[in-house]
């Protein structure tokens, strides 16, 4: 069979191309030498020109070569597989196919169109529909919009906007639509923003994430009083957030009753292509319109849009821009040519079949987990699953699983879904980062606030999720579970504890996700604002310093980069176990520590200054002292040197000493005569933030010990006459603030058997002494 010899250098080309682009390991040894390479600076286009091979490599460094080293999130490029390579090769092929003939390039994109649409009208059950393709999926909205101004002003053609003015047409979209769609549609179309209406969702009956259909008929009807033209409705088959479907049918039939165009978009329209397709989803295939975005859905890169429309009249569609008569203009659907005949349609359904199975199963692992509220529309099949950290104020101590309900509630207090809405956004961001495979995300919603969504329809055929990735996504959950309801009960407590503390002031700040924010206060003595200020941050970034530098498993840091408060220490998020109190009390003893240094330092500075100008006045008074006593003569040079050598005269160095303890001045008499300096008084010792509080071995700092009491009251029991001897053998310098420790259970035995012989030695040497001193001895022990 012959073989276009284009089309197979064509091939081999890209094979070779995406195998160059593909390999990460290949790394120029050049790019680790300079941060900035010269190759990365622009220049002048070279006049000889370059060959493939270093234009891809150029292409492979731009694309790899400005990478960091790892970070918290991690890079994450989409997985190009065979069917990938197939949409890439279609925009090849399109550009080589452009330069056919007219009557061929004219057969051969006729083919490609009506093969594509007849494809995706039967995959997705759309009836005598016909296909848009355009790569901004907004595109495809607006170009039916044009269409319905042609069919409902039959003199738009002509006249333009006059028309428009005479009756306003008005556009229906959801409150729960993308953002900024209502603007965007508006721009494009050159209409006023008052032709765009946002209808409300439900508020009481139905889904939260639902267009309300009896406030739509009523304000329908108010516009059509007033003159106004109602033409298009956009409906959901899936949210943007949420992904929940309108009710398709009653919109249907309302849109029937005024005459109006009835367009669907949304994430869930990909189930019309399975065997079970629920019936709110399946009522979109008796719309006017929908938009179909395949690329994610099947994960292929450059791929199209598409939007199926019904309409019988072609010159209106010309007309809006929905058909053209440039050949060129309907190669766009090559690459989804290409690309449908290798997946095939049993491909096609599996990939959003499994899509589903994943959504699923995360759906029913989040049903047994506590404090894990969910939203979703059906509890069946959900693509799109939305869940929160919840836990009632009322309930923290409680962990019942029947307190917890399946659907999220609203907010009773402001600032507790500040706190939840700050919590939720932390815990999508760790779990993104522990399974960037799940493809998680945050998403603000109006009613529930801050969620993790997870959408497998349109992140999984990028990024490859497997049911592993999605057990992997629960068992973080369940880590991740017990920091948060911790943190949020000792919240409140740290916040009581640091009130209470002198020396400290709580800062409120609901968006920092852990334990609370505290600021040791600096205690200005007079001092301006700069000063003091300076002063404040130099004490808290030094008590920063130090807490890092304990053996914690805290996180202590200055804060989010913006938006957060100065000269602060924000702690993470904590654990149950946590010693509230004991933080709380090491960072304020740390704190007066570090004050009291800089207010010693800053002392003393001033006391060696005043120092060194009273030394100078002594000195220069015992140098004139010096000078009355020695007498004029000496003081002349000849006669001077000539009288000391017949007549020396006896004098004591007189100098000075500064004593850094006591602060003061002391001749340095003393000194020359014992040939020593004197030690002078002991400094008193440096104050320290220690707490001497006795741990168990592997036991850190600010952590409680969970060993209960009774085991504690039975091992100190035995070893009780151990501890009367012992405590006759302690080193007088012992603390007092040291306790005996609770002792181990494998060292019992033996401390049985030392408890005994103490016990027969203490009796035979009672026996030899006399009655007086045993009395001593009882007395001690009864003191003791």
């Amino acid at each position: 069979q012959m073989v276009d010899p284009t089309l197979a250098e064509m091939g081999k080309n890209l094979n070779e191309a995406m195998k160059m682009l593909e390999d990460n390991q290949r790394r120029v040894e050049e790019e680790n030498e300079k941060k900035y390479a010269r190759k990365d600076i622009p220049g002048p286009l070279q006049g000889s020109g370059q060959d493939m091979v270093s234009i891809l490599q150029l292409v492979q460094n731009l694309m790899h070569g400005e990478e960091e080293e790892e970070t918290s999130q991690a890079y994450r490029l989409q997985n190009v597989g065979e069917q990938g390579h197939m949409a890439l090769l279609g925009h090849s092929l399109a550009a080589y196919i452009s330069v056919l003939d007219r009557e061929r390039l004219r057969k051969l994109t006729t083919r490609i169109l009506s093969d594509t649409s007849l494809w995706l009208c039967r995959l997705f059950r759309y009836e005598n529909g016909s296909a848009y393709y355009h790569e901004d999926d907004r595109e495809g909205l607006l170009k039916i919009c044009r269409l319905v101004i042609h069919t409902r002003y039959e003199d738009y053609t002509v006249e333009g906007f006059n028309v428009l003015y005479t009756k306003q047409p008005v556009i229906y979209i959801s409150s729960a639509a993308r953002t900024g769609l209502g603007q965007a549609l508006c721009n494009q179309l050159g209409l006023p923003l008052s032709c765009m209406c946002r209808v409300p969702c439900n508020t009481m009956f139905g889904s939260q994430h639902q267009m309300d259909v009896a406030l739509l008929d009523r304000v329908i009807k108010d516009d059509v009083e007033s003159g106004k033209l109602p033409l298009l409705l956009v409906a959901n088959a899936g949210t943007p957030g949420a992904g929940h479907t309108d009710k398709l049918g009653r919109l249907k039939e309302l849109c029937e009753q005024y005459n109006m165009w009835l367009h669907v978009e949304g994430v869930n329209l990909a189930t019309l292509a399975l065997g079970y397709v629920s019936s709110s989803v399946l009522a979109a295939t008796k719309c006017d319109s929908m938009t179909l975005t395949l690329g994610s859905w099947l994960g292929l890169p450059a791929v199209p849009a598409v939007t199926l429309y019904r309409h019988e009249d072609p010159s209106l569609s010309l007309a809006a821009g929905l058909t053209s008569s440039q050949p060129v203009e309907k190669l766009r659907a090559l690459p989804l040519w290409l690309s449908l005949q290798y997946l095939g349609h049993d491909g096609i359904v599996e990939r959003i079949k499994h899509a589903s199975q994943l959504s699923q199963r995360l759906l029913e692992n989040l049903k047994n987990l506590d404090f894990i509220k969910t939203s979703v529309e059906d509890e069946l099949s959900s693509p799109v699953v939305v869940f929160k950290f919840f836990q009632e104020y009322s309930n923290r101590d409680q962990t019942s699983h029947a307190a917890q309900a399946s659907t999220i509630q609203h907010p009773i207090i402001s600032n507790e879904r500040h706190v939840y809405d700050t919590f939720n956004q932390w815990l999508g961001e760790q779990l993104a980062q522990l399974v960037p495979a799940s493809g998680v995300d945050v998403v603000e919603l109006e009613d529930e606030g801050t969620c993790v969504r997870f959408s497998p329809l349109m992140t999984s055929a990028v990024l490859g999720t497997e049911i592993q990735d999605v057990d992997q996504l629960v068992d973080c959950l369940k880590m991740k579970i017990p920091v948060l309801t911790s943190t949020l009960q000792l919240r409140e407590e740290f916040e009581q504890e640091v009130r209470r503390t002198v020396g400290l002031l709580y800062i409120e700040d609901l968006s920092w996700p852990g334990l609370g924010v505290v600021r040791y206060n600096y205690h200005s003595d007079g001092k301006n604002d700069d000063k003091q200020g300076k002063e404040l941050e130099k004490i808290n970034t030094e008590l920063l310093k130090k807490l890092n530098e304990l053996e914690s498993d805290l996180t202590f840091s200055l804060g989010p980069e913006f938006g957060g408060q100065k000269n602060c220490v924000y702690i993470g998020m904590v654990t149950e176990d946590l010693d509230v109190s004991e933080l709380v009390e090491t960072i304020a003893a740390t704190g007066r520590e570090i004050e009291e240094n800089s207010r010693l330092l800053e002392n003393m500075t001033e006391v060696v200054r005043k120092g060194i100008q009273e030394a100078q006045l002594q000195l220069q008074k015992a140098n004139e002292e010096r000078l009355l006593e020695e007498g004029l003569l000496r003081q002349i040079p000849v006669v001077g040197s000539v009288l000391n050598w017949f007549s020396p005269f006896q004098a004591s160095p007189k100098g000075r000493t500064f004593n850094l303890t006591a602060g003061s001045l002391e001749s340095t008499e003393s000194t020359y005569v014992s040939k020593a300096q004197g030690t002078g008084t002991t400094p008193p010792p440096t104050p320290t933030s220690s707490l001497a509080k006795q741990r168990l071995p592997g036991q850190k700092i600010f952590k409680r010990s969970l060993r209960s009491s009774d085991a504690f009251s039975e091992t100190s029991s035995i070893s009780h006459c151990d501890d009367l001897e012992k405590m006759d053998q302690r080193p007088p310098t012992l603390s007092p603030g040291q306790e005996q420790g609770p002792l181990e259970t494998e060292k019992t035995e033996e401390q049985k058997e030392v408890a005994q012989a103490t016990r027969t030695d203490t009796e035979d040497i009672q026996s030899d002494k006399s009655p007086n001193d045993c009395t001593k001895v009882e007395e001690q022990e009864s003191l003791r």
